[in-house]
């Protein structure tokens, strides 16, 4: 069936008090009009301060004597019966918060259950407390009731409609993109979701649900810090910033792609997708098999969506060090003096752990499994300390630690233990193999080399919670520095 995009405009009170949309372009009413906040929609973040800002903008246009006020955008996703927020929820809950605070007639949108989440079960009821104090501050009756009716019928969204969720998703991303800069993992959302036109509309749902369930912020860096730069490093180039002119890295191979490698990297997924969502594991014994691997193609569409959500969960257990949770690093002690404040703090400390994360991330790619044996923890935790102090060896010499140094270090260009420790782990064939190679190309750093102020505050004792306060104590351990 074709996809239909229907246009219209509709006033607040028609919307909101009536269920109604005044008009499409064709000067139709759509009525019945049952707005529903679906579950994969974001919680509602407006606080007093948006919604006080959007009232104080509505008075300024009735002062003003607007006859319209077009306040925004509402994008409809149409289907069995009712009309889910696809964009425009934060606005459309205010302003019902709005009319009920002047005393309108009952609004059924706001009869439906919300998830019991802090910023619902906070910002509603504050911001309509705050909306009702600022209505019952207005003394004059008539000029409450005059404000109320301009909200109804004066103030105005363009709605757009369609029965089609990934074309939805894909006109928020446009509207918003012509407001504001999108992050590309935003722009990557929109184009793997209109690649995922042979999916159903519950599933659909699901899979944007999941990836807005995620810390958007963090995954906006998975991509940007973690995972391009490993796709340009392992290639031998430098790795400066993603911005929707590099995305298409993440694009990946369709399923009209029919080249004999986009044959090979579809069909190895869709292998190891079968075979975990079936009893083959399980009646085996057998390990789950990875579906992805950093230095090849994406798979674009749903596939897309499961490979952001494996590697930010193994990101998620390589940055955690709790002895008890994950399977990649626990209670690390070279982890636990990196995870101090004072290695925390700054251009270059954060640059610096940024390397060392991302070659584990790298490794833990290449050669662990999903459930680690202790002898595959065994040999990650080998790796962690070349790679803590290639990585660190960076941080050592330098005064200042900013991306053009860490960029040539990682090209070869400068210091001593500057190489490019990704290429060296993709062309590994194993473990022992690459341990061996480090062991040959990681140097020891004599006193000379250390540049570091803060080498001065060096000690070789723990602190209270025997954590050793100083990185360099960890180089001398494992004999890559011979100390003060």
């Amino acid at each position: 069936m074709a996809t239909r995009l229907k246009l219209a405009i509709t006033k607040i009170g028609d919307l909101l008090l009536h269920d109604t949309i005044t008009q499409d372009r064709d000067g139709n009413a759509v009525t019945d009009v049952n707005l529903v906040i679906p579950d994969y929609q974001r919680h509602y973040k407006w606080t007093a301060k948006n919604a006080i800002q959007l009232l104080d903008d509505i008075v300024d246009a009735k002062n003003d004597n607007k006859e319209t006020y077009r306040v925004g955008t509402l994008i409809l996703h149409q289907h069995n019966g009712q009309y889910d927020i696809v964009d425009g929820q934060q606005r459309t809950i205010t302003f019902s918060l709005l009319l009920k605070a002047f005393g309108a007639a009952p609004i059924r949108f706001l009869e439906q259950p919300l998830a019991d989440h802090p910023y619902n079960t906070r910002n509603i009821p504050s911001n309509y407390r705050i909306l009702e104090r600022r209505a019952n501050n207005i003394i004059d009756d008539r000029d409450r009731r005059e404000l109320l009716e301009y909200i109804e019928n004066n103030c105005e969204l363009i709605v757009v409609i369609t029965d089609d969720l990934s074309e939805a998703f894909q006109f928020f991303d446009s509207q918003n993109a012509r407001g504001k800069k999108l992050y590309p993992h935003d722009l990557l959302k929109a184009y793997h979701l209109r690649e995922m036109n042979n999916l159903n509309v519950t599933a659909t749902e699901k899979v944007v649900k999941d990836w807005e369930d995620l810390d958007q912020k963090e995954l906006s860096a998975l991509f940007s810090d973690y995972l391009y730069r490993v796709k340009e490093w392992t290639r031998g180039n430098k790795a400066w910033e993603l911005t929707e002119h590099n995305i298409h890295k993440f694009k990946g191979i369709t399923r009209q792609d029919n080249f004999p490698y986009a044959q090979f990297y579809k069909g190895a997924f869709s292998y190891a997708d079968m075979v975990n969502n079936s009893a083959m594991p399980f009646v085996s014994g057998i390990r789950n098999l990875k579906p992805f691997q950093l230095d090849t193609p994406i798979v674009a569409g749903k596939p897309f969506f499961d490979y952001a959500r494996h590697y930010f969960d193994i990101l998620k257990d390589i940055q955690n060090n709790d002895k008890y949770e994950g399977y990649y690093i626990n209670d690390n002690a070279i982890v636990k003096t990196l995870n101090l404040r004072t290695y925390r703090n700054g251009v270059g400390n954060r640059i610096t752990r940024l390397l060392l994360d991302t070659a584990i991330l790298l490794y833990v790619d290449r050669f662990c499994p999903e459930r680690p044996s202790k002898t595959d923890t065994d040999l990650l935790n080998q790796f962690v300390v070349f790679a803590f102090v290639w990585a660190y060896s960076l941080r050592a010499q330098y005064y200042n630690v900013g991306w053009l140094a860490a960029q040539n270090f990682i090209m070869g260009n400068g210091v001593k233990n500057s190489f490019n420790i990704y290429k060296i782990i993709t062309e590994a064939d194993s473990p022992v193999v690459l341990l061996s190679t480090l062991s040959d190309k990681v140097n020891t750093l004599q006193n000379g080399d250390i540049a570091d102020p803060a080498k001065k505050g060096y000690s070789d004792e723990p602190d209270e919670d025997g954590i050793y306060p100083h990185y360099l104590y960890h180089f001398k351990k494992h004999s890559f520095w011979e100390g003060k």
